[in-house]
């Protein structure tokens, strides 16, 4: 609240002071580490492409100082912050760069600077893919002249637990989404260059882990595409087959993040074996109507994991609801002609019918979660922690979650 005073007034700096309380969870050292951590996130701007000052980054708060009586203990909590700081902004400025700046390749090249940190970065192009019989990845970059990639990224934090199977974290990298041949609505098209916030939010996920040297053992895949129309493009009635070998008959090619998770999740289970799948994807309207933008749609195949996650969103401030995932849904999605539809017939359930596709490339037996982050990828008002524009949404939950449950499922 004090950082947002002082950005209204044009202060430019803040002193805030933090005192223990009695009662109080958190110590002063912990409090006044936190009080700066929120500030920085609430300061935070895009503005790169301004060339002229303007009201905004005249508004902007250039310093924050904490005062407390136990600043050593300040310091130890805001080194951990600093870096899930550094997690966040990276996914708001990833998922704020314009189509143009930023696509599948150099997305890509986004990913690669995290070997600086000790962060393992391995890139499949299309031929690799190809090879691997991603079918249905491959199918949605078939309309763009940009060619799609493949980004792994592993961190190794948990020396101890060098042979533990690792979380993997999966994020679906749409960077500009058209529709396809089933071309979206002019109005608000622009908007659609946030279609990868999924897969930024893995990539400042690894970010935040490997730069506190967090002791767990995470991989982050992403599949980075660009859904184009065009006449190489896929059609409505295509069938593809994905890497599973399942075939897909194509119904709606706007409905194309669930064919890139397919073949990523498949390929995490394949390569990596993870003792637990956290997928997350801007990828679906649906999950607006149903929860607006203050919740993500959680949905999940083991109960615990579906606790844990739960508090992890609410000790983070990225709030989960979960929704259903019967199997009754299940049928909705078989197809006449092939193994499965990547649509329903009607609009019902449509969260749920496209977490239900992704849950056919999920094997039996593993722990797996998908949360559509369509509705909190993205804000037009500014929060407390929070400016209009890119919320970075999901790093903080997933560092949570990881941090606090380091060899769960």
């Amino acid at each position: 609240v004090a950082a947002v005073a002082a950005i209204g007034a044009k202060a430019g700096q803040v002193t805030l002071i933090a005192d223990e309380h009695k009662g109080a969870k958190l110590t002063a050292g912990a409090l006044a580490a936190h009080l700066a951590f929120g500030a920085r996130l609430r300061a935070y701007r895009f503005d790169k492409y301004h060339t002229k000052k303007s009201s905004e980054t005249e508004r902007a708060l250039k310093n924050c100082a904490v005062e407390t009586a136990d600043a050593s203990g300040a310091r130890r909590t805001y080194a951990t912050l600093d870096a899930l700081a550094e997690g966040v902004e990276l996914a708001r400025n990833l998922v704020s760069e314009p189509p143009n700046i930023l696509y599948p390749v150099s997305m890509a090249a986004h990913c690669a600077e995290l070997k600086e940190l000790g962060v393992k970065v391995d890139v499949l192009d299309e031929k690799a893919m190809a090879k691997l019989g991603m079918g249905a990845l491959l199918g949605v970059a078939q309309g763009s002249a940009q060619p799609p990639r493949l980004v792994v990224m592993s961190w190794q934090g948990d020396k101890a637990a060098k042979d533990q199977s690792p979380v993997a974290l999966v994020g679906k990298g749409v960077t500009f989404d058209t529709g396809g041949i089933s071309l979206k609505p002019g109005p608000g098209m622009e908007e659609m260059k946030f279609d990868m916030a999924g897969a930024a939010a893995v990539i400042g996920t690894l970010h935040a882990l490997a730069k506190s040297k967090a002791a767990v053992n995470v991989v982050g895949l992403v599949g980075l595409v660009e859904n184009m129309p065009s006449g190489t493009a896929q059609r409505p009635g295509d069938i593809v087959t994905s890497m599973s070998g399942q075939t897909i008959e194509i119904h709606n090619t706007d409905a194309e993040g669930r064919l890139v998770l397919a073949d990523v999740v498949w390929y995490a289970q394949e390569n990596f074996k993870p003792r637990a799948i956290i997928d997350l994807a801007t990828l679906t309207g649906a999950i607006l109507i149903a929860l607006g933008h203050e919740y993500a749609g959680l949905f999940v195949n083991d109960h615990d994991f579906a606790v844990r996650l739960h508090a992890a969103g609410e000790v983070a401030g990225e709030k989960l609801w979960r929704l259903p995932i019967d199997d009754c849904y299940d049928r909705e999605i078989n197809s006449d002609v092939a193994d499965m539809k990547n649509i329903a017939g009607g609009r019902e359930a449509g969260s749920t019918i496209g977490a239900k596709f992704i849950q056919r490339f999920v094997k039996k037996g593993t722990p797996w979660a998908h949360l559509d982050i369509a509705g909190t990828a993205w804000t037009k008002k500014s929060q407390p922690t929070v400016p209009k524009g890119a919320t970075g949404y999901g790093v903080r939950l997933l560092y949570q979650y990881l941090t606090a449950n380091p060899a769960a499922e």
